[in-house]
């Protein structure tokens, strides 16, 4: 099976079929999803030094911080899925 990667921003790219989540950061239970995960050693920050807009939430559960908006990441999801159904 061949595997897509989905463009997080800024050159970084994530295996596609891996993603469970793509949500905004701005919640409570989000900040404290974030702060967990960096103390446990499952945060990976692909922001590039920017602020974070989106946190991709991986099935190895690891969490992956973007700094391009949820909106758009999941739109490039979808996109991808498109083309690889067709």
């Amino acid at each position: 099976m061949e595997q897509s990667l989905l463009n997080i921003g800024f050159g970084s790219t994530v295996v596609a079929e891996r993603v469970v989540s793509i949500v905004s950061p701005n919640s409570a239970p989000m900040k404290r999803l974030k702060d967990e995960a960096k103390s446990d050693g499952r945060l990976i920050d692909a922001t590039h030094g920017r602020r974070t807009r989106s946190i991709i939430i991986m099935d190895s559960n690891h969490v992956v911080l973007s700094a391009i908006q949820a909106e758009t990441i999941s739109q490039r999801y979808s996109q991808l899925k498109e083309k690889h159904t067709d």
